[in-house]
């Protein structure tokens, strides 16, 4: 049976070192990193990752602040908000929620985050250095698929690693991480040929197509680590009329007798996402002030 990666745990000793850092910032500077997120519209599931957010920044003693805006805020008064965070000296990082109203541009909008300020890392110059291996800040996903790596002990140089999704989130940068430890890296997707087969070949598979539960036993090289960056709701009627449950992107009963190592869904990459992005924040501010 594969051992569990628990994100929770990991996710809590990372918080733990980060508060100790805070701690030593404010003294240093007279002032806590300032973390400040914009949420629009009313989408319940935004809404309650925002307030995962507002509290763990605050719990490792962290400014966090969020902005609620209305449905229907045009996207120049969005843009206008935005353009007020970047000048803001007390304003570290900033993370606009997604997704956005139909009416808004998320490109527009996430191109006018300063790429200093962007802890979500999807700025294009934030891609940009990731990609000619300089990164700078991260997107939050992908650094917690590598905390776990970590974690487990896998020494990524000489493996072979199968990203399946090809997301700017999450299967863009994670493939560019494994490439920086020296892992041989595809990227696989939902029109690759023969995707099981693919699968197979990997030491490491990180699952991000946002498919529930489409990766069985039959993709997985036994000993292979999983990583299972899917979180999707599907009916769940054993647990009554109307009721869902969450599942990732791996069939993790079967998965997990073949894996070395796997993520639960949830508490694997989902506790680790949030305390990446607190990581982000306080080196967003360390950089500003030369730390």
């Amino acid at each position: 049976m594969a051992e569990i990666l628990d994100g929770k745990r990991v996710a809590e000793t990372l918080r733990g070192e980060l508060k100790d850092r805070v701690a030593s910032f404010v003294s240093k500077r007279g002032r806590a990193p300032g973390l400040d997120v914009v949420i629009v519209g009313d989408d319940p599931a935004s809404h309650v990752y925002v307030r995962a957010k507002e509290k763990a920044s605050t719990e490792v003693g962290m400014r966090g602040r969020v902005h609620r805006l209305a449905v229907d805020t045009t996207e120049l008064a969005l843009l206008t908000l935005l353009e007020t965070l970047n000048a803001d000296d007390a304003v570290d990082g900033i993370l606009v929620q997604l997704p956005l109203p139909k009416h808004i541009d998320e490109t527009k909008v996430l191109d006018t985050i300063s790429p200093w300020k962007d802890v979500d890392g999807f700025h294009p110059e934030n891609a940009g250095l990731l990609a000619v291996g300089r990164p700078r800040l991260v997107p939050c996903t992908p650094m917690g698929c590598m905390r776990l790596l970590e974690v487990a002990k896998v020494s990524l140089a000489g493996l072979r690693a199968v990203v399946v999704g090809r997301s700017n989130i999450v299967g863009k940068p994670v493939a560019q991480l494994l490439l920086a430890q020296h892992a041989t890296v595809t990227i696989a997707h939902s029109r690759t040929k023969d995707l099981a087969a693919v699968c197979r070949e990997a030491d490491v598979l990180v699952a991000a197509v946002g498919r529930a539960e489409m990766i069985g036993a039959d993709f997985v090289k036994e000993g292979a680590v999983v990583l299972d960056v899917g979180i999707n709701r599907i009916d769940a009627p054993e647990l009554g009329a109307g009721k869902t449950r969450l599942v990732g992107d791996v069939r993790f009963d079967e998965v997990a007798k073949v894996a070395r190592a796997i993520t639960p869904v949830p508490g694997g990459l989902g506790p680790m996402t949030i305390a990446c992005l607190l990581a982000n924040t306080l080196h967003a501010a360390e950089l500003r002030v030369g730390r």
